[in-house]
């Protein structure tokens, strides 16, 4: 597998070089929108630490991030009045992988509505920053 590269769009959002709705952030993880959302509320969690994938995630940080991703899609699926949600995460280009930095894919979903399809079509930012809101508001419940 590749070495994990600095250049990656989530770790210039890390750093602050480019920017983000964020809905979570603290010492070792961030959680914020995607701005190609699959379904309305599409939230994507990293840890901090720079990680290409899984297996290069050292143990605490994976099972921190873990704890982050349910905690943000339990809020998530209040928010968003969802009856579920589904995670995903994808690693290297055979798995999936578009951004070598880990991250998981938090969807919100409602029952009979299909996830639209991966696209470049990028959502309004005033979409986004209303969804990123409304899950901060959840997650502060």
């Amino acid at each position: 597998m590749a070495e994990y590269d600095p250049s990656n769009i989530f770790a210039k959002i890390l750093r602050g070089e480019l920017p983000a709705h964020k809905v979570y952030e603290d010492d070792r993880a961030l959680a914020f929108m995607d701005i190609m959302p699959r379904v309305e509320g599409h939230v994507l969690v990293i840890p901090k630490v720079p990680v290409r994938n899984l297996l290069d995630c050292p143990p605490e940080e994976l099972g921190y991030v873990t704890g982050v991703v349910q905690n943000v899609a339990r809020a998530a699926v209040a928010a968003m009045d969802a009856d579920g949600f589904t995670i995903q995460q994808f690693n290297e280009d055979a798995g999936g992988q578009v951004v070598f930095h880990l991250h998981f894919h938090i969807l919100p979903r409602k029952t009979g509505v299909p996830l639209r399809p991966h696209s470049n079509q990028m959502e309004k930012p005033e979409v986004l920053a209303s969804n990123a809101q409304r899950i901060r508001e959840a997650l502060d419940a």
